[in-house]
């Protein structure tokens, strides 16, 4: 199973991230860094503010089929955690950066939009369905505007708010976190700002699930124990 990534194949990203000596009798439960996960070199800073919740941090795109496949699973491992995890999504974008304009900054700016009217929980999904589903080119600033007008929102609102300088400014820190961490494949699953995970990590490890399904449950499962090392660690 080959999960979207830029370039570089798992052995690639794991030399970006700086891999760990790995070690015998990794398992979701108890997994091993450098097998099940990797400790990113340059830990990032995370919200000080969160007290003993711990920061999660998905990196995705609207346009990568695994992340769509992956999102129910996520949301409901999401809400399992309760008030354990503070949870926030980053989109990215792997435009050409010599391009004028990347066809993935439009939903980029549609992520942070749908944020800022409060319509993520209504959207998301359906911005998925659009593109994976229904096949929708949502990948310019008017097929955007279009959709969202479709779907019912205000589409003087939505356009004002989608081009304004708060989206753009959050775009472009999105931009500056996707290449903090070296994001070059999604879904890629961040905790604490230092443990990175995804479905291409642990796919690379033998029996780690025969079906899309099973990998995205041990997935999560290795996202289970990393919350709880470092809940640990805020005691």
């Amino acid at each position: 199973m080959r999960f979207f990534q830029k370039a570089l194949a798992v052995a690639g990203l794991s030399l970006s991230l700086g891999l760990v000596a790995v070690s015998a009798g990794a398992s979701p439960a108890n997994p091993v860094a450098g097998t099940d996960y990797k400790v990113l070199d340059n830990p990032q800073p995370t919200d000080s503010g969160l007290g003993k919740k711990v920061e999660v941090t998905e990196f995705f795109g609207y346009f990568c089929p695994h992340c769509n496949a992956l999102e129910p699973t996520l949301e409901d491992w999401v809400a399992k955690q309760g008030d354990k995890i503070s949870f926030k999504r980053v989109p990215v974008d792997f435009g050409d950066p010599s391009a004028a304009k990347s066809p993935y900054i439009a939903q980029k700016k549609l992520y942070y939009t749908l944020e800022a009217m409060g319509k993520l929980p209504e959207m998301h999904k359906k911005v998925f369905n659009a593109i994976h589903v229904q096949r929708q080119n949502l990948n310019n600033d008017d097929a955007v505007a279009d959709f969202a007008a479709k779907n019912g929102l205000d589409k003087a609102k939505f356009t004002s708010i989608y081009n304004s300088f708060a989206v753009q400014t959050k775009v472009t820190r999105a931009t500056q976190l996707q290449n903090a961490y070296k994001v070059d494949g999604v879904p890629m699953l961040v905790v604490d700002g230092r443990y990175v995970t995804s479905p291409s990590i642990v796919g690379a490890v033998p029996g780690a699930g025969d079906t899309e399904a099973a990998l995205f449950k041990t997935t999560l499962q290795v996202m289970d124990s990393l919350v709880a090392k470092v809940a640990a660690t805020k005691k």
